[in-house]
Parts: structure tokens; sequence; C-alpha cells
């Protein structure tokens, strides 16, 4: 990967200017279905009203903390990132975002963060799995409850994908110390750099910040043939939307303005099972890794320079925070 990005002299004043005009006229203007949308390949967008809905939402504030991001940059940019869990509508609200700024004449590019693990989809999984699984044994072993018995039983457990269900604790007394020391384990790989490759996107934020006129972006598919850059044109570029689970982790330091699309634990559940998702993808360990994810989101909640509930209501931190204690 080309490291060197070529710096450009951009105009300050492009963003005020554009968010000058008339707001209420973007907003409630038709967004067509084909829209651009972010750069995962493969990733598959659908944008509905319930997008649309929060992204009219969302624009009006977000409008005015860009005035003042862009004018503290001396390219006149500025930094998005639309966060949140599992089928929470980051990709389509991202889009739907980067589309309303161009209709006011202001360069957006979406870019997904999912594009920056250290490895491929099935091998992440599969890693996250091994980690979970090697703490939970470790932690058996250490806990003086292991015993032959109890490793046929997990045998059992682990090759029907069951050993992530927090509800055999009540069956078997050495099960909680299998079941919290995986969890702990998984909670020291999910979303940091053992798992992601946060040094590159952050240099590819601060490359921006500062200017650059080209970047060369990752893109991951699914395979192991699925690996390549393409460096995209930024000249005309003021706003760099990043959509990302990740977007608000502390591993990140050149974000302006952190959007958090907040969905508590019951509602994306429902959510995944109104897309039909099949066995698999709900499973114990798939849930599992859901809660990891929603409390990371959560404890990073206060960096959030916007909060939207899945109903839809811009929210305040401190109404946020009781939200999530009553879920």
């Amino acid at each position: 990967m080309n490291n060197e990005y070529k710096r450009i002299n951009t105009g300050t004043d492009i963003i005020n200017t554009g968010l000058s005009g008339s707001i209420s006229d973007i907003i409630s203007a038709h967004i067509p279905a084909d829209i651009p949308h972010g750069d995962m390949p493969g990733d598959k967008i659908e944008i509905g009203e319930g997008h649309i809905d929060k992204a009219r939402t969302i624009f009006p504030v977000l409008a005015e903390m860009l005035k003042t991001s862009s004018s503290a940059n001396p390219y006149g940019r500025a930094v998005i990132a639309v966060c949140g869990g599992s089928g929470v509508g980051k990709s389509e609200i991202a889009s739907i975002i980067s589309h309303m700024l161009r209709k006011c004449g202001i360069g957006a590019y979406t870019m997904s963060g999912d594009n920056y693990p250290h490895r491929i989809p099935k091998y992440n999984d599969a890693e996250r799995l091994r980690v979970f699984r090697e703490g939970g044994v470790r932690a058996l072993t250490e806990s003086g409850k292991a015993s032959p018995d109890a490793f046929n039983t997990l045998r059992s457990l682990q090759e029907t994908g069951a050993d992530a269900d927090s509800k055999y604790i009540n069956e078997h007394d050495w099960f909680k110390p299998y079941y919290e020391g995986g969890k702990e384990a998984l909670k020291g790989y999910l979303g940091t750099p053992l798992e992601t490759d946060y040094d590159e996107v952050e240099q590819i934020l601060k490359a921006f910040l500062d200017g650059a006129s080209s970047l060369w972006l990752k893109r991951m598919g699914r395979d192991e043939a699925s690996l390549w850059y393409d460096e995209i044109d930024m000249s005309d570029i003021q706003v760099l939307v990043l959509e990302w689970t990740h977007g608000n982790s502390d591993c990140l330091s050149s974000v302006d303005i952190p959007i958090l699309l907040n969905s508590t634990p019951e509602e994306t559940l429902e959510h995944r099972r109104s897309r039909n998702r099949d066995g698999a993808l709900d499973s114990p360990f798939t849930m599992l890794i859901l809660g990891l994810e929603q409390d990371m989101l959560t404890s990073q909640a206060h960096k959030a320079k916007i909060i939207i509930t899945k109903s839809g209501e811009i929210i305040s931190y401190e109404e946020f925070k009781k939200i999530m204690a009553g879920s």
C-alpha cells in the first residue's frame, strides 16, 4: 500500500457555504433507491423509510456541527462516524447523509470500517470462537472444577455450538467458570487492535484531514482472493463518512462527529428475527458477541455528538443511560 498522500489546498468555506442554504429543502427531497453507498465489497443495502426519517432527523443537527468542525480544519474537512450495533442501519443512514451532503454541493465519501479487520470474515469468526473456547477451558482448569466427565460434556456442547449458552450455568457446576472465562477472553479480542487494524484506519482519517488529494482504501471480501486496494480521488471531498460498529472506538482520535444509532439488545434481537435470520446467525455464540458489542457501544456512548434511538428520536447522553439501564 502506498502511504504517501499528496496534499491539496481545499477552500475552507465549502461546507459553510453549502449548509447556508435551506436545509429543509434538502431533507424533504426524494431519496433515490440507487444512491452511492459504502465501499465494502458485496455489501447490499436496502434503504427504507425508517432510515430516511432518521437521516432527516440527524441532518439539521449534524449540519451545525459540521460548520464548526470544518472551520477548525485548515482544509475545510471533517470526519463523521456513523456507528451502532448489528442491523441498526449504519450503511443505509451513512449513505443517505452522504447523499444529502452532495445535494448541498459538499463532496462526501462513505467508507466502510468493515474492510479493516486483520482477517477475512470466516477466519475472524473462527478466531473469535478459538479465543472464547481457549479462555473458557483455561478458566475451567484453573477453577479446580475440571474433570473427565466435565470435558466430555463440554465437547458435546461445543460440537453443537451450545457452549456459549449461559443456561448451562444452572445445569453444571463447572460450566460457570468456563463460560465466564471464555466471555472475558472474548472481551479482550472483540473490537480491539487484535481484531482490527485501527492504526491503518487512523492513518487514513488523519491523511484525509491533512488534505490528501487521494487515498488508497482497502477492500476486503469474504474469501482469500477478495483483498485489494483502490486509489480514491479525494480532491473534491470535504466530508469522510465512516460507517462502522467501532466508529466511536477509543482507538480512533480523528473522528470529529461520532453519531450513535442506538438499539437496545431486545430491539436488535427483534430486528434480526424480523429479517428471518437463521438459527446459526442467532446462535448462543452470536448472541454473546452482540451483547459484548453492545457493552462496548454503551461504554463509548459518552463521546457521541449525536445519539438517536431506534424510534428516531435524538436524545442526550443522560437519556441514553436511562434507556439502557432499563433494557
